[in-house]
């Protein structure tokens, strides 16, 4: 991959104000600066709105992580967002989800191996991407499994990882040590 066109800032190159930004993320639940964060901290009042807001919908939402993961990583693949990708992928795994599931929607797939609560996540999220719009069977369903409030907060922590594809593929952050780009969809 082409090198970050916006590399990772030191301590020393920060200004007051992104440092303050910089030690909240290394103090809360990221415990360091992550995927956009570095390039985010070029803006630090939005960085640290961004933060806030991503703390709450990856840390405090009431889906389950692995549920919460199987979202990113539909996001992650929609976007092509190698690096995502990778994070999630491994985050995903440990939360529990079955390995054939990321390894289904890294080739394109639906994955066969769903629970019924991971198909309605899967459902929502691929629908809400690639048709830009949610059936309403499947709205309704979401509805009555997680409640008008949880139903939103998946429509939005959708929303929060496309900004964070976004982010990232744009400034071409680089992968992990020995990771590989995910392949190209037909």
């Amino acid at each position: 991959m082409p090198a970050s066109r916006l590399p990772d800032l030191s301590d020393d190159e920060m200004t007051p104000a992104q440092r303050r930004v910089a030690d909240a993320l290394r103090s809360g639940p990221r415990k360091g600066l992550p995927g956009p964060f570095h390039a985010l901290l070029r803006s630090p009042e939005l960085c640290e709105r961004v933060r806030l807001l991503g703390d709450y919908l990856r840390f405090e939402t009431d889906l389950p992580p692995a549920l919460r993961e199987l979202a990113v990583l539909v996001v992650a693949r929609f976007f092509n967002a190698h690096y995502e990708w990778q994070a999630h992928k491994r985050l995903g795994l440990a939360a529990g989800l079955d390995p054939s599931i990321p390894d289904a929607i890294e080739r394109g797939e639906r994955p066969p191996k769903l629970t019924s609560e991971q198909a309605l996540v899967y459902d929502f999220v691929h629908q809400l991407f690639h048709a830009k719009d949610v059936d309403d069977a499947t709205f309704e369903k979401a509805v009555a499994r997680y409640g008008e409030k949880g139903t939103l907060e998946l429509i939005c922590l959708a929303g929060y990882y496309a900004f964070v594809s976004q982010i990232l593929n744009a400034k071409r952050h680089p992968l992990p040590e020995g990771a590989r780009p995910l392949p190209p969809l037909a």
